[in-house]
């Protein structure tokens, strides 16, 4: 072997080898050969169907071909992301931007009437129950302080089924209305050169915007004065690249929020948000997360609160987008542990919580996993990066190698990735400063 490797191919392997290939060849043919005539044999003796076989070779030669393929049809949300995006660019903003705060309106006094309705109902629900736990002992026994509580939840949660319906059906009602009007807006202002007539006839009036916010009895809180400050650094070892950083005291929510106008730059924040949101310059938010994907507690039912108090008229709402992840993470963990059952077991190091955890409950992701909610309308943000993290970042016990941190580096990625060029970040990854974070940014 080693005499043939340095020397040269000998004469008759390059024989053997033309050889071979031109009988391949040759016998491939003759087959290609015997499959045509045994084909024009089974149309001239009518085994096959002409106009069928006619029919499939028209079918794939149109699907296969350019020039003939049909054109894929743009879908609704294609059609009305192209619409809104133009109009957002044009004089008619401010006309989308004053619809879109009178259904903001709309939402929060209904949300006012519901928060009033379930207080009264809590306040009535605690007398009663005060009221019997003074009898209990004389003429009321422990059964029936349990009778009682099981009416009072179930009275709760007939309310709050009864308005969770009702505000989901305003909010399909609003949606479905603003991107009909959206889609009309746009063929009238192409129809006619006059614009500004058409804004005059369905521009919201300040008068009737006034109005609305009189009567409104949900009071929005002014955020607290924030201490932010700003720099500029440069990163990278041969080709540098400057990122702006800003530190700003405020709660995470508040880039959520949205308020009304007359508040300190209310409308122009929704007017940046607005103009961005089918752009490259997006804007994303780190949401710290327990490992369960819902809405249920914690911070978690804090933004699903706020992501309701307006309609979105872009992107699912926050429910079904959850619905979604969860189904995505039951697929994403079968086909992991399938391909983990073919392979021999390998020692993990300390990994068997986490497939313990798994293992409990499949729909879970674990710690340094994050998932991503798109929405438009929230105040700053368009897209949340939902990061799990465990006790380990909450006690202060986090290292350079922790999960939480290698979520992060990829939530970056993500971010370089998709047009996201402005990312909130929670300080230390806390959402809440302890003594022992204190003493962290002390050190």
């Amino acid at each position: 072997m080693r005499l043939l490797s340095a020397e040269r191919e000998p004469l008759a392997t390059r024989e053997l080898k033309t050889s071979l290939s031109s009988f391949v060849e040759s016998e491939t043919i003759l087959d290609y050969d015997r499959e045509a005539e045994l084909a024009l044999q089974r149309l001239t003796t009518g085994d096959m169907d002409v106009n069928q076989l006619t029919n499939a070779w028209t079918r794939s030669y149109m699907e296969t071909t350019l020039e003939h393929a049909r054109p894929e049809e743009p879908s609704w949300d294609e059609d009305f992301a192209d619409v809104y995006h133009e109009l957002i660019h044009s004089p008619a903003s401010d006309t989308l931007l004053n619809l879109e705060h009178n259904y903001f309106v709309s939402i929060s006094e209904l949300i006012s009437e519901r928060d009033m309705e379930l207080k009264k109902l809590q306040e009535r629900q605690a007398a009663e129950m005060d009221k019997v736990m003074h009898e209990l002992g004389n003429t009321l026994s422990d059964q029936d302080v349990n009778a009682v509580a099981s009416q009072h939840f179930d009275a709760q949660q007939v309310l709050e089924n009864k308005w969770a319906s009702e505000l989901k059906q305003v909010t399909c009602i609003q949606k479905q209305e603003y991107q009909e009007w959206v889609i009309k807006l746009h063929q009238d202002l192409q129809k006619s050169n006059n614009s500004s007539k058409i804004n005059e006839e369905i521009m919201v009036q300040p008068n009737q915007l006034s109005e609305l916010e009189d009567s409104g009895s949900r009071v929005f809180e002014e955020p607290q004065s924030q201490l932010e400050e700003s720099f500029t650094i440069h990163l990278g070892a041969q080709l540098k690249t400057m990122h702006n950083l800003r530190l700003v005291r405020a709660d995470v929510l508040d880039f959520c929020k949205h308020r009304r106008y007359g508040s300190g730059g209310a409308k122009l924040r929704r007017l940046q948000t607005a103009l961005s949101v089918y752009s490259s310059s997006l804007c994303g938010l780190v949401l710290l997360v327990d490992n369960r994907v819902n809405s249920y507690s914690g911070i978690k039912r804090d933004f699903a609160t706020v992501a309701k108090e307006c309609t979105d008229f872009h992107f699912r709402c926050l429910e079904e987008q959850l619905d979604e992840v969860q189904q995505v993470e039951l697929y994403a963990r079968a086909q992991r542990s399938s391909k983990q059952k073919d392979q021999p077991e390998i020692p993990r190091n300390g990994a068997d919580d986490k497939s313990k955890n798994i293992e409990r409950n499949p729909s879970n992701i674990v710690p340094g996993e994050f998932y991503i909610s798109r929405h438009s309308n929230l105040s700053e943000v368009h897209s949340v990066f939902h990061l799990c993290v465990d006790d380990n970042v909450r006690s202060g016990n986090i290292t350079a190698r922790d999960p939480a941190i290698m979520g992060l580096r990829n939530i970056l990625k993500v971010c370089c990735t998709h047009d996201i060029t402005t990312v909130t970040v929670p300080l230390l990854l806390v959402h809440d400063m302890s003594e022992v974070h204190m003493d962290r940014a002390i050190a």
